[in-house]
């Protein structure tokens, strides 16, 4: 993990409940001795992850239905780390504003990118109900002058309609839908399930999701290289562009795409969790005089 990652060292169980009194009924101790929840128990890891925002991130309100994705919390702040070191990186430390596609009824990446680094947002979402779930966490949060939501009208859209094109946001934040369909999406979850000992119910998914969450025609794949064509069309208007990259083989047809596309460079971040390893890729379109002058 990350060396500004809060969850780098695991779960204090006990400073947790002590927060979050609700989250001491899911808590348990394993073979080990050690407390830990059941990870396959939707509820458990929703209430693990609203005590790491409350205890964490001061957010003290995180209320959504429970068919919506549940992040997980570490490694949400994972990307925001990396993000930010890209930032840095780029001179782009002050005033930051930040496009998070399809910001989900939980509205976790501004949340979180705000409490660590003082970005601003926009967030987009397709889904109605969800945006006005991220509404109400945004009130009771009293972001509204940090995080500002945006209803993206078309689902084959990703940044028309949402980005003007006077226009200037400094990255995007993306977690794009993995899979291609329902079936694949529960295939999925099934073996995830079974890698925690866990067998029964095939419509579980321990961290939930709607299918606007988990799935888009022709899988990850597609909805990237929508993106990536998208992202051509507003060259100027964004510093880096960035999305999380679940399956690996996907970065050869990404880079060859933007290359041709006009992307002036490529960065292919590594975002580790545990045993899990993904990615984050980031490009840009800007030369370097426009870099260069972004913040002037």
């Amino acid at each position: 993990m990350h060396k500004h990652n809060k969850h780098s060292k695991g779960y204090n169980f006990e400073v947790l409940k002590a927060n979050s009194p609700e989250l001491e009924a899911f808590v348990f101790k394993n073979n080990f001795g050690n407390e830990t929840v059941d990870f396959a128990n939707p509820k458990a890891v929703k209430a693990l992850n609203t005590a790491l925002l409350k205890l964490y991130y001061g957010i003290d309100y995180w209320e959504f239905p429970d068919e919506h994705l549940c992040p997980p919390i570490p490694g949400r702040v994972e990307y925001i780390h990396l993000l930010n070191d890209l930032l840095l990186a780029s001179g782009l430390e002050k005033n930051s504003t930040v496009l998070d596609i399809g910001t989900g009824a939980t509205c976790i990446y501004p949340l979180l990118g705000h409490a660590e680094y003082g970005w601003h947002f926009i967030a987009s979402e397709i889904d109605k109900p969800a945006l006005k779930n991220a509404q109400r966490i945004i009130d009771k949060n009293k972001l509204n002058n940090s995080i500002a939501l945006r209803f993206q009208e078309h689902k084959q859209s990703i940044l028309d309609g949402v980005i003007d094109t006077s226009e200037k946001i400094t990255a995007t934040l993306c977690n794009p839908p993995f899979y291609k369909n329902e079936a694949e999406a529960t295939e999925s979850t099934q073996r995830k399930l079974k890698g925690l000992g866990k067998k029964g119910d095939k419509s579980i998914r321990n961290f939930s999701g709607t299918a606007q969450e988990l799935w888009y025609p022709g899988g990850e794949k597609a909805f990237l290289h929508n993106f990536l064509y998208q992202s051509s069309q507003l060259k100027t208007n964004c510093f880096w562009y960035t999305s999380l990259v679940s399956k690996k083989e996907h970065i050869k047809s990404m880079k060859a795409s933007l290359h041709k596309l006009g992307a002036t460079k490529i960065e292919v971040l590594d975002l580790s969790l545990g045993n899990k390893i993904s990615r984050v890729v980031a490009w840009t379109f800007l030369s370097d005089k426009e870099q260069q002058a972004w913040n002037l």
